[in-house]
């Protein structure tokens, strides 16, 4: 599949467009024990779709946290640089008992036994703390067999300085770059473009907006028009958008049943979220941006 530039509202048909993907992200996401967000499956469907195959390919998730797409990808192979400027120096050990999980610094990952460790201390008896810690060294090398890995980096999108210049194939960035400012994402699309290499493909999804950028609150993210995401992602003026069908869309993604009735448990908890206290009422749609670096681009 060629990828070509554009700008893209996600439609709901990409649930049953592409239904044996959804199935597989749930799937793992249900494993994993990680609740998505309420867009999150249009969001990784579209990535996944543009992307192709990845096995062997080495891929930044952008603003990962311990979001789905970085474990998806490895387990597809591919070789995920995970960056967060949130520390995951303690990730939580299912994780690594599924992945090959490293740091790319000493402080981007806690030692796992360092971990187990700590999470044995208490009042439990030597014998049976040293028999648990056997037992999970013993779990760990047993079902760690994704043929990928995630290299974790507790870095600021805005300076990826232990990045080589032109040294990734594709970066991907879920829902996590409109949390920036509009000149902080300028920023950060460019420093993304730097480390990618010459033909390489950045995929981004973020939050739309119709006639003006508007700064959606709960959610603490802004919604940005179709002139804005071509400004911001320097992209031409010809590059293919169907924000044309932005009210048909949006009234499509109101009516979706599968995204309104699989509503994680966490949107009832609280009203600073993109689906306040869990009640169904979408006040912005996600939209796709793929940017190519060109060939005579330098990092």
């Amino acid at each position: 599949m060629q990828i070509k530039e554009k700008i893209e509202i996600l439609p709901v048909s990409l649930l049953d467009d592409h239904r044996p993907t959804v199935v597989a992200l749930r799937r793992l996401a249900r494993e994993l024990h990680i609740e998505l967000g309420w867009h999150y499956l249009l969001d990784l469907t579209w990535i996944t779709h543009h992307l192709g195959p990845v096995n062997a390919r080495r891929i930044m998730d952008a603003g990962a946290g311990t979001g789905l797409i970085q474990w998806y990808l490895a387990e597809a192979g591919a070789e995920v640089i995970s960056v967060d400027r949130a520390s995951r120096a303690n990730l939580p050990l299912h994780f690594r008992r599924r992945f090959r999980v490293q740091g790319l610094r000493p402080s981007d990952l806690t030692p796992y036994g360092q971990v187990l460790r700590d999470n044995l201390a208490g009042p439990a008896a030597p014998a049976a703390k040293a028999k648990s810690q056997a037992y999970e060294l013993a779990s760990l090398a047993e079902l760690r067999r994704s043929p990928g890995r995630v290299v974790l980096y507790n870095q600021d999108l805005k300076n990826l300085e232990s990045i080589p210049a032109d040294s990734l194939d594709a970066v991907v960035a879920v829902s996590a770059l409109e949390h920036n400012s509009p000149e902080g994402l300028r920023q950060v699309v460019i420093e993304l473009m730097r480390v990618l290499k010459p033909g390489g493909t950045l995929l981004a999804t973020l939050c739309a907006a119709s006639e003006e950028d508007r700064y959606h609150n709960p959610s603490q993210g802004w919604c940005y028009t179709d002139a804005s995401l071509r400004r911001l992602f320097d992209l031409p003026d010809d590059t293919p958008s169907n924000y044309a069908r932005y009210d048909a869309l949006f009234a499509a993604l109101k009516d979706c049943n599968e995204l309104r009735s699989n509503l994680a448990r966490f949107y009832s908890r609280s009203g600073d979220n993109g689906m306040p206290w869990g009640k169904w009422d979408p006040q912005y749609q996600p939209v796709g941006v793929c940017k190519i670096k060109g060939a005579g681009e330098r990092g």
